[in-house]
């Protein structure tokens, strides 16, 4: 399980905050007093027309729900309906144009189309609306039925599209996660090194510290060969993820209350007092990591319970995503910076491939890495591999498909394993911490640098091409300006 733990970790190295540049909200008042009002997600095409930047200049209009018809036929529509309207009608064979020529020759003033398959970018022939002037979006159908059970049958909607945000504040939450998880992560493994030297130099201690050795090694070799093994895991579930999705959500729950375990229970450890233990199985084991065993496996399945709630769900994922990434940036160890070189390149380019090349062979043009983010073919489970924060600005993207920024675990594991491995080199060479310091600050300023070119390109970015350089090239510096780059290129080899 430690080993299947980072492997499927490094499947997700994105940082995603996109933001759609046709999205917009239908806002619908209801007929209460006072009136209830609730928005929606719309997707329009903006070089069909431009709508309103806020309800101070917007129209409402009355809602005449034709949902039992898809308009394909102006016989199809009852007379009189639908004058100076705002229609809804049900996605059909017909294109988007035939609809509003309809709706418009009945006198409608604005058409929605409710489509209960995952709504897509409209993008019919732009000279052919030249002489449609209503305003056209596609709705989701379960919002309509939601518009009907909220607000009643007598509900007004109008159309806006609010200024995106340059910056929203979530990815402050983000940075501060993802800093913070790397440098206790490495400062923990550092801990480990200095107590394993402990042991080394204490003959009565070596064969205790050798039974709870629970570190993995990389090799050059199990790099390529774990490079080689995520493209594959990628790809299948690209191909196969209505299934695969619930494997990962399996092993994320198993995976992350072990986590919390050996991260809380490394605290407790601290702790002198409470340590009554009981007899079982010819083994002594304390009481109080049975009761935090417990604890940790009762997160794990409220969390799968839970997990597509999104309003505090959100909070139990990102607290067991951090012990997790803890756990395998403490367990998972580089034994030199050759390996460390070798896996932050080869990651780089898997990232930069899946996100970037990728869109070139797929048929529909999308990029597997952000596809697979989102649920291809609109599958509604997420995969949980990301830590994820809700959007503190409001906007259309918070209600349509992505009210979340996320930030993969592969984007803090991956760099976080140079981290500790500076920082178990600084125990070892008793550098002061110089590595450790260094590489954090770097990561720190590779994560500013993604979020820099986040908010001017508007789309997914694979933080690696930003976090790699920065750490790779400090380090590097560092072992050169202290003249030990070949202490720091062999590790192990030159281990004090």
């Amino acid at each position: 399980m430690r080993a299947a733990g980072p492997l499927w970790a490094a499947l997700w190295g994105l940082l995603l905050a996109r933001v759609a540049a046709d999205e917009g909200i239908l806002h619908a008042s209801g007929d209460g007093v006072p009136p209830v009002t609730k928005d929606y997600c719309i997707i329009y095409n903006s070089n069909w027309i431009s709508l309103p930047k806020s309800l101070d200049n917007a129209t409402f209009r009355a809602l005449e729900n034709l949902t039992s018809t898809v308009l394909c036929n102006s016989s199809e529509a009852p007379s009189g309906l639908m004058k100076d309207k705002a229609v809804v009608v049900m996605r059909g064979n017909c294109t988007f144009l035939e609809k509003a020529r309809i709706a418009q020759s009945l006198g409608a003033k604005m058409l929605l189309i409710a489509s209960k398959p995952r709504l897509s970018p409209i993008s019919d022939n732009k000279t052919d609306f030249e002489d449609v002037t209503i305003p056209v979006a596609l709705i989701r159908y379960n919002d309509i039925v939601d518009m009907q059970l909220t607000l009643g049958n007598e509900v007004n909607v109008t159309l806006y599209s609010p200024p995106l945000p340059e910056f929203d504040c979530s990815m402050v939450v983000i940075f501060l996660i993802a800093v913070f998880t790397v440098a206790l992560g490495g400062y923990w493994s550092g801990v480990a090194e200095l107590d394993n030297l402990k042991a080394i130099a204490s003959p009565g201690e070596r064969e205790t510290r050798r039974k709870k050795e629970e570190n993995v090694t990389f090799t050059p070799v199990t790099v390529i060969l774990f490079v080689i093994i995520c493209c594959v895991m990628l790809v299948l579930l690209y191909f196969f993820y209505k299934w695969l999705v619930y494997v990962i959500i399996a092993v994320f729950c198993l995976a992350s209350a072990m986590s919390l375990y050996n991260c809380l229970a490394a605290l407790i450890g601290e702790i002198p007092f409470g340590q009554c233990r009981i007899a079982c199985c010819n083994k002594s084991i304390e009481v109080r990591l049975i009761f935090l065993a417990v604890f940790c496996i009762a997160a794990a399945v409220v969390w799968a319970v839970f997990r597509n709630e999104d309003r505090w769900a959100w909070i139990l994922q990102d607290i067991l995503g951090v012990a997790f990434c803890l756990n395998f940036i403490k367990t998972l160890k580089m034994p030199n910076f050759k390996s460390c070189v070798i896996l932050l390149g080869l990651l780089l380019l898997y990232d930069v491939f899946f996100v970037f090349i990728t869109p070139f062979i797929t048929k529909n043009g999308a990029s597997i890495m952000v596809e697979v983010a989102a649920g291809p073919f609109g599958n509604s489970e997420k995969l949980p591999v990301v830590i994820r924060v809700p959007r503190l600005d409001y906007s259309a993207s918070t209600l349509c498909d992505l009210p979340f920024s996320l930030l993969g675990f592969g984007d803090i594991i991956v760099p976080g394993l140079l981290v500790a491995y500076c920082r178990r080199f600084d125990v070892q060479t008793s550098s002061s911490s110089v590595y450790y310091i260094s590489c954090t600050i770097a990561y720190a300023i590779g994560m500013v640098l993604t979020f820099i070119v986040l908010a001017l390109m508007k789309m997914g970015q694979p933080a690696l091409l930003y976090l790699v350089p920065c750490t790779l090239i400090t380090s590097s510096l560092i072992a050169w300006k202290r003249k030990e780059m070949k202490k720091f290129w062999k590790g192990s080899n030159y281990q004090v």
